[in-house]
This record gives structure tokens, C-alpha cells and sequence, in this order.
């Protein structure tokens, strides 16, 4: 990769309505192209022009059915670009909720948020720190499934598979917490368990995501996270 192509990157980043579609699509679901100019506050046509661009640099894929057109964002790499940057952007902006609204979603996404199709937030980090206490994960030498971690997916019902490139765990860096949370491949599929089942449910228009009654029982139960670090 040249200094050049290192550069394109960056400029298909360095617009406030590009940056704001790659955001929402940070929750891991496919976006028509007249939700994401709501979304951003733009006319259908500039934001027609603004995905192009995205799709052309490969940071979205574009999918169509019948006459309606879907954006996602390419891959895992993407997300966790964009996830990095956000983080990185948090630490150096520091500056307060400018209104009541702001800062009610800003405590919804801490507390517990999708980033692209794993957990994060305070809940991802309780879900991160239970596992590894428990001797599921490990992080002494990178993140990794211990044989009871795997089996523990197994009980759940979740056989792991590892599909291309992507890991079977990571570590993700949460902005708002400053730590590790459980990424990868069994980091989606805990998520979608965790949608799936009603432990979690999704709040507001962003990636928040609150834990339930049914969600605080089985937490405790199956990794003993206290229901009160969750609320």
C-alpha cells in the first residue's frame, strides 16, 4: 500500500456525512440509502452521492432488492476501522453532552451498545471480564478461547466456526471504557445469542442496547455478572 492509496482512505473518511453513515452502520445492520440521509440530515441525492463513493472504496457493500438499495459495511476490518477511529476521536474531543438528550444517549450507549455485531459498553467489558475470571478466555497473550470456553459455547448452542479470515476471538478496544471487549467470531455469535434469546434488546435509534430482566438472570447464572454493574 502507497502513501497515496493510505490517503484515499482517509478522504473517503474526512466528511462529516460519510463519517455520520459509517457510524449507524456500525450497528451492524443494512441501511436503505433514504434512512442513512435521515439519518444524517441530507437530501436523498447527496447521500446517493456520498455511498458511491464509499461503495467505490470499498468501505460499504451495496445490496439491492427489488427496488430498494442496502448498505452495510464491508467486512469486520471496516468496522473495526472505524470503531478505532471513533475511539481515538472520543479521547481527543472530550467535550461534554451539549444538551439532556445528548447525554441520556450517551450514558444508554456506555452502558451497553452493539459495535457491528458484537457487544460493547460496560456490558461487553462485564461479559469480557466474568469469561476470563471464570478461565473461558483468556488475555495474558492475546485473546483466546480456552477448551471451557469453546465447550461453554457448545452448551449455549453455539458451535464456533470459523468462517475466512476472521478470528475466532479478538480484542476490540471500547472507547468508552478504555479496555478490551470480546470481538470475533464468538463475540458475534454471543451477540446475537444474547438479541436472539431477550436478554438484550435495542433502544433508541442508535447501537444501545438495554439488558433485561431474563438477559440480568442468565448473566448472573451462566457467569455470575452482578445485575446492579448493568443498570
Amino acid at each position: 500500500m502507497s502513501a497515496r492509496d493510505v490517503a484515499a482512505l482517509a478522504a473517503l473518511l474526512a466528511d462529516d456525512t460519510r463519517a455520520s453513515f459509517c457510524l449507524a452502520l456500525l450497528d451492524g445492520r443494512a441501511w436503505t440509502a433514504g434512512e442513512l440521509a435521515r439519518h444524517a440530515h441530507v437530501a436523498p441525492s447527496t447521500a446517493s452521492e456520498h455511498l458511491g463513493k464509499l461503495v467505490a472504496g470499498g468501505l460499504l457493500a451495496e445490496e439491492r432488492q427489488g427496488r430498494h438499495r442496502y448498505v452495510r459495511l464491508a467486512d469486520e476490518r471496516v468496522a473495526h476501522l472505524v470503531e478505532e477511529l471513533a475511539s481515538h476521536a472520543a479521547q481527543e474531543a472530550g467535550r461534554p453532552p451539549q444538551n439532556l438528550r445528548a447525554a441520556s444517549a450517551r450514558s444508554a450507549m456506555a452502558r451497553g451498545r452493539t459495535c457491528y455485531d458484537h457487544l460493547a459498553g460496560r456490558l461487553g467489558i462485564a461479559i469480557t471480564g466474568a469469561m476470563t475470571a471464570r478461565g473461558l478466555l483468556r488475555q495474558d497473550t492475546g485473546f483466546a478461547l480456552t477448551v471451557q470456553g469453546v465447550d461453554w459455547f457448545g452448551e449455549l448452542g453455539l458451535p464456533l466456526e470459523r468462517k475466512g479470515q476472521r478470528p475466532l476471538v479478538r480484542g476490540c478496544l471500547d472507547w468508552t471504557e478504555r479496555k478490551l471487549h470480546l470481538a470475533g467470531t464468538a463475540g458475534a455469535e454471543l451477540c446475537r445469542h444474547a438479541l436472539d434469546a431477550g436478554w438484550c434488546v435495542r433502544i433508541g435509534s442508535e447501537r444501545a442496547v438495554k439488558v433485561t430482566a431474563d438477559g440480568e438472570r442468565a448473566l448472573a447464572e451462566l457467569l455470575g455478572i452482578d445485575p446492579e454493574i448493568l443498570r
